[in-house]
């Protein structure tokens, strides 16, 4: 009898135990599993330990005191073991990143008062948007709470600079036009910093990759049929040519008001070329299959 409660007692602490966890990045804090709501826009405290209420696909429900609701979902790539979590265990996610490239004349042509659709230096080409860790949650990691408001609320002249070299800002602004409109300090503080690297890294890559899809077929495929409807076949098929064999397949169209503004790329890692980073993407269903291709001014 004495052996049976001294197992009751430690399976009891064992239990407890794993309620525990300590949060390891800025997370939003989500009122339900897609992720497509967060009242009080709630973030995790880094080195703040948090009660789990339980696993699901790939997240962890916590209880947050105080909060309505009170128990918020979170990617659980965000949370680490604390002391006393070391028995649990967890699969090993391997990288996955999202390059988001705008169709800038569309941009300009849904954002006509931004200072980058001033001039016409991008016309015809893809820009950087961003390029973003995923999953989608993995924003914000170890920034502090003054600058994650202030981007929330849109205060991007408030965020630091990021540290980059003169070769490399000049090269950023070729590719982010947004960069006059402080997108890439918003870029860096949500995104960057869940990137592994140096914010100097972090751009080279993504310029890097931007430079490769603007010196390919889906480039020239845009520029051609300039005023024209473009179908996600024909994207991907233009992403086949130039980078290899169901590289296609990882690619999404963004589109608003019938025009294509954006195409998203599913990557694996994107410290390598853009041909190795899309065959270790993740295949893709596109909701946008076709849209126009904007012309350079205003008006289609």
């Amino acid at each position: 009898m004495k052996r049976i409660l001294l197992l009751l007692l430690l399976l009891g602490s064992v239990l407890s135990a794993r309620t525990a966890m300590t949060a390891t990045q800025a997370c939003g804090l989500y009122n339900n599993l897609k992720h497509t709501q967060n009242s009080g826009n709630l973030v995790l405290e880094p080195g703040s330990s948090y009660e789990v209420l339980r696993r699901h696909k790939g997240q962890y429900l916590l209880k947050i005191p105080n909060k309505s609701p009170s128990q918020r979902w979170v990617d659980d790539d965000c949370l680490s073991q604390n002391s006393r979590t070391k028995t649990i265990k967890h699969k090993a996610v391997s990288p996955k990143n999202l390059l988001a490239l705008s169709w800038h004349n569309a941009f300009c042509e849904t954002h006509r008062y931004k200072k980058e659709c001033k001039n016409r230096r991008n016309s015809g080409n893809f820009t950087l948007h961003g390029l973003w860790p995923q999953p989608r949650g993995n924003i914000y990691c170890g920034v502090p709470k003054r600058y994650v408001i202030a981007d929330r609320e849109g205060r991007w002249q408030q965020l630091p600079e990021p540290k980059l070299s003169p070769q490399t800002r000049v090269r950023l602004q070729e590719v982010m036009p947004g960069a006059v409109s402080n997108l890439h300090r918003h870029e860096w503080i949500k995104h960057g910093t869940c990137y592994g690297t140096d914010a100097e890294t972090y751009f080279t890559h993504a310029a890097h990759l931007v430079h490769e899809v603007r010196q390919s077929a889906v480039a020239r495929l845009f520029q051609k049929n300039a005023g024209k409807r473009l179908r996600i076949e024909q994207v991907r098929k233009a992403f086949d040519k130039s980078f290899g064999r169901n590289s296609g397949s990882h690619v999404e169209l963004r589109c608003k008001r019938g025009l294509i503004t954006e195409v998203w790329l599913h990557l694996g890692r994107s410290d390598s070329t853009l041909a190795r980073a899309l065959s270790e993407g993740s295949n893709v269903n596109s909701r946008c299959r076709y849209g126009i291709v904007d012309r350079a001014g205003y008006g289609r």
